[in-house]
């Protein structure tokens, strides 16, 4: 199976996605605390811990990664952050 084909399922370890160009937020800080996000070839999207890059990914169709941003953009998640404080 070419990399091309690769079927990548959660739980895939994150070093083994071929080509993965793994990003994060700008907002991320310095000490690694974030998440990174690679758009895979079928048009999924794979995540993983910083802190830990061999770790497992878990990977999300294009729709569920809209729907979390639309929530994220509107405020849904906020309590998460504010009850961290």
């Amino acid at each position: 199976m070419t990399s091309e084909h690769q079927t990548v399922a959660n739980g895939t370890r994150a070093t083994r996605i071929a080509g993965a160009a793994w990003r994060k937020s700008r907002y991320s800080n310095p000490n690694g605390n974030c998440v990174e996000v690679a758009l895979l070839p079928g048009g999924d999207v794979a995540m993983r811990n910083s802190r830990h890059p061999d770790g497992p990914a878990l990977v999300y169709t294009r729709a569920e990664i809209a729907a979390f941003l639309d929530g994220a953009k509107d405020g849904d998640f906020d309590s998460l952050v504010d009850q961290a404080s």
